[in-house]
């Protein structure tokens, strides 16, 4: 015997879960829209366009062939922390071979005045700029992310976005969609999205292309959370069941 499993549409829950749904979804709608911006901070203008490209994913991941880790921070994600007549100071400085002598007569009174809130040593995740020989660690070609820093990010992408995808996707278990396969796809487009973007990560570091995966990949969870958002949204409050299912019970597959 052939067993069927429903879920009850929207417009026959109660109305207290719904407003629950409902402040869940903002609130994760909210939480994703600063986890773009986040992203796009950290990772766009490392190429030198201020766009996000794939140049820019290269660049985090498998490194510059020509500038050194200080110079891709101070083009990406520390653009925004000093003037740009500073950063261009310290680049130039850099690019001259970083004297000692130079350091501390121009150099230094910018580090400590930009980035020795940060940058102070108090953070083991976060490269201290205290001495001279901790930037002359970082005036070292750009290899991008370490595996350490990777493997770090990495089982933290994968807990948290299975858990946000896990509750969206519940709360679209009961919208009605038709044919249902559709329904099947969105849900599971992010776990795949996510396996693959991480997965990316690594591979980027040997093959740089696969940096498009990273791109897509990260399109596809985007696409997917707001399709599923905004059909969650709409029907929970306004719309209205065709009169076959209603007559079924509400019941949506």
């Amino acid at each position: 015997m052939l067993i069927k499993e429903h879920c009850s549409h929207f417009s026959m829950l109660p109305i207290g879960m719904r407003v629950m749904f409902t402040g869940t979804l903002i609130v994760l709608g909210v939480g994703y829209l600063f986890a773009m911006i986040y992203i796009f901070a950290s990772h766009a203008g490392r190429d030198g366009n201020p766009n996000l490209s794939v140049d820019d994913l290269i660049i985090a991941y498998s490194g510059s062939k020509s500038d050194t880790r200080l110079e891709g921070a101070l083009k990406g994600p520390m653009a925004n922390m000093l003037p740009q007549n500073e950063r261009d100071e310290i680049i130039a400085w850099v690019r001259r071979g970083a004297a000692q002598e130079e350091y501390a007569a121009s150099i230094e009174p910018i580090i400590e005045k930009r980035c020795m809130v940060c940058h102070n040593g108090s953070n083991p995740h976060i490269a201290s700029l205290k001495k001279y020989e901790d930037i002359m660690l970082m005036a070292e070609l750009d290899t991008g992310m370490d595996i350490f820093t990777l493997v770090r990010v990495s089982h933290i992408h994968l807990f948290g976005i299975t858990f946000i995808f896990y509750i969206v996707g519940s709360i679209f278990c009961h919208a009605y969609i038709k044919p249902v396969w559709v329904k099947c796809a969105l849900i599971a487009t992010p776990f795949l999205a996510i396996v693959l973007d991480i997965g990316s990560w690594y591979l980027t570091k040997v093959y740089p292309p696969f940096a498009w995966v990273v791109m897509v990949s990260g399109a596809l969870m985007g696409i997917s959370f707001a399709v599923q958002w905004v059909i969650s949204i709409y029907q929970m409050w306004f719309y209205t069941l065709p009169e076959d299912v209603q007559k079924s019970g509400g019941h949506v597959s």
